[in-house]
């Protein structure tokens, strides 16, 4: 048991340090370079509320930080909403985007781009978030609804990744015929969100993704050992006291806040919730109470790193985020499948 705990706390300290590095790299580089005293000159003046702010310590407190403190946020959601659903289905290929999440944010988006001035329907800058929350969770409603049984009114774990299979589908459908009757800029502006993109992170967005991040991760710690239990099989689950109905509800609805709102600040994100859980089982083994926390850290460090490549890599434009994870992300899942044995 010693063994085991240093570790973890092994892990969890060499991850804590490469996110701080991480995120202090992806303040200071960009578009325009910040020196170190322009971070901390920031940081004195708003603490202190004193003093008129240069142009660069700005850029830092109003663009560079609110950017790092989301992206560290969505990148936890994330990966956390994978390690969840991989651990309720028992299935190491199922990530948040298979329940109909992330395609029913991306067509709720998708919908506002073409319909919504059409229709007057404006809310400000909450709009998009709004649009993009309220479809990733009607579309995983709807999974969850038509999956189960009309005998027993219960869902197995084979009909709610199936229905998620047919429900992407559609919502893909729907993306692409909003796209193909929207403007050019609405198309391009389709296109761009479902790629996935950080550029309009703000405050507003940190304080309200911090909120959702921070209640998920702890309630889903509460299910951490009844997963555990769930790894040995249904029936030796229920032996055991848990209740199976009731924590595929409570986990799945955790995804979905989770997930939901984070998407529906930066758009669809593919990968992160596929392959952080792999890697730290690659790393220490299958205990969900150390996969969960380590998953909050992990998650927040890959997609530091994708969104530091995706502005550096044609400056001063950036690429979607939602490019560099797949193109990083889809190596490591084969090279993991044929690994494991699922694929070939």
């Amino acid at each position: 048991m010693t063994a085991w705990n240093n570790r973890t706390r092994l892990i969890y300290l060499v991850l804590v340090l490469l996110v701080v590095v991480m995120a202090l790299v992806s303040a200071r580089y960009g578009a325009v370079r910040l020196e170190i005293s322009d971070i901390t000159a920031s940081i004195s003046k708003t603490l202190g509320g004193n003093g008129e702010m240069t142009l660069s310590e700005r850029i830092f407190m109003d663009i560079r930080l609110p950017r790092v403190l989301l992206c560290i946020l969505v990148g936890a959601s994330l990966a956390v909403g994978g390690t969840l659903l991989q651990a309720l289905f028992r299935n190491p290929i199922v990530e948040p985007g298979l329940v109909g999440t992330s395609s029913g944010a991306a067509l709720g988006a998708a919908l506002y781009f073409t319909l919504g001035a059409k229709f007057q329907i404006n809310a400000g800058e909450w709009t998009l978030p709004i649009a993009a929350c309220l479809g990733g969770v009607l579309a995983t409603w709807l999974v969850l609804a038509l999956s189960q049984s009309r005998d027993t009114g219960k869902s197995s774990i084979v009909t709610i990744l199936l229905t998620g299979i047919a429900i992407n589908a559609l919502c893909i459908s729907g993306v692409g015929f909003m796209s193909y009757i929207a403007r050019d800029p609405q198309a391009r502006s389709i296109t761009f969100w479902g790629l996935g993109t950080l550029s309009g992170s703000n405050w507003h967005a940190v304080a309200i993704v911090g909120i959702s991040t921070i209640l998920t991760v702890l309630a889903a710690m509460r299910y951490a050992k009844q997963l555990n239990a769930l790894m040995i099989g249904e029936g030796e689950a229920m032996f055991l006291g848990v209740n199976i109905r009731r924590l595929k509800l409570h986990v799945l609805t955790i995804n979905v806040i989770m997930v939901a709102v984070a998407t529906a600040f930066v758009g669809v994100i593919s990968f992160v919730g596929l392959i952080v859980p792999h890697l730290l089982r690659m790393l220490h083994g299958s205990d969900n109470r150390y996969l969960i926390t380590a998953s909050v850290l992990l998650g927040a460090l890959l997609l530091l790193a994708a969104d530091f490549i995706a502005r550096m890599a044609v400056p001063p434009a950036e690429l979607p985020i939602g490019i560099v994870t797949s193109v990083v992300g889809v190596p490591i899942f084969i090279f993991l499948l044929r690994k494991n044995k699922y694929l070939f």
